[in-house]
């Protein structure tokens, strides 16, 4: 497995996971790296680009997906990850639910489990056994039912509730052996959130860090980007870069689907800073 370099990072500037789904439906970019040689291609142009972390995922979970069978995601996902860990040195995150495919994913060179779900226990199993570090997001629905069940009252104060819920999942985790060191926080923007509650878990960033973990954002692309700006996915690259820029200084790897612009960006914000 690659190292995970962002752990040992003392630098303000986040680290770019640029994003390889090879599914046929996400939200954004779904069916465009399906063939192995277009997701091959794909993922070089990100390495070449400065990505710092490639986020492989093999089943959608955008708002009202449904899940796919542990084969078809082996299928999708392993021989592109096996592909991608032979010719770069770069850390490989495999972004799945399910403990089966996250063990082969390990074992074809990928060393970070980027898990939406919050963790199974079979998952938990996994990450303690493996010694892998692994991404704990905050989301308390399947993809399939989450943007139906929310509403303006789903959370008293959605930060303090989400630090509660993470510090009950990392205990869970750490019964099963998990090392608080091998886990990374992502707080799930998008995930069974209103547009509101995005913007502010965006707004109050730097109050997840009391949680004392890496801190992940996802937020390229998603739908409350095109909700503000009229747009659709492929449009939304002037918003994705504008939450990139709200949480500089907060958010230690930020997940994008566009990446040169996003490692410009950061450079940019980065210098600024050291001025």
């Amino acid at each position: 497995m690659k190292s995970n370099i962002f752990l040992s990072s003392s630098s303000k500037k986040p680290l770019v996971m640029g994003i390889l789904n090879v599914t046929p439906d996400s939200f954004s970019d779904g069916g465009r790296h399906l063939d192995f040689k277009r997701a091959q291609v794909h993922a070089e142009r990100m390495l070449d680009e400065g990505a710092d972390i490639i986020d492989i995922g093999g089943e959608s979970t955008r708002p009202g997906s449904l899940p796919v069978s542990v084969d078809e995601e082996l299928k999708r996902v392993i021989p592109i990850l096996k592909q991608i860990a032979d010719s770069c040195d770069v850390p490989i995150s495999v972004d799945t639910r399910k403990a089966e495919v996250a063990e082969a994913a390990l074992e074809a060179g990928a060393s970070i489990i980027n898990d939406v779900s919050g963790f199974s226990n079979d998952m938990m199993e996994l990450i303690a056994s493996s010694g892998a570090k692994a991404v704990l997001m905050h989301s308390l629905w399947d993809p399939d039912v989450m943007q139906k069940n929310v509403c303006s009252g789903t959370y008293s104060d959605v930060i303090s509730d989400m630090l509660v819920w993470a510090e009950q999942r990392i205990f869970a985790a750490e019964e099963f052996g998990v090392k608080r060191s091998q886990l990374i926080f992502d707080p799930g923007i998008g995930f069974g959130k209103l547009s509101s509650h995005n913007l502010e878990i965006i707004r109050r960033c730097s109050e997840l860090k009391s949680i004392g973990l890496p801190l992940l954002i996802g937020a390229s692309r998603k739908n409350f980007i095109g909700e503000l700006t009229k747009k659709p996915p492929s449009e939304r690259l002037g918003g994705s870069l504008a939450v990139v820029a709200a949480v500089y200084g907060c958010a230690d790897i930020v997940r994008v689907h566009d990446v040169t612009e996003t490692v410009d960006l950061v450079k940019v914000l980065d210098a600024i800073q050291d001025y």
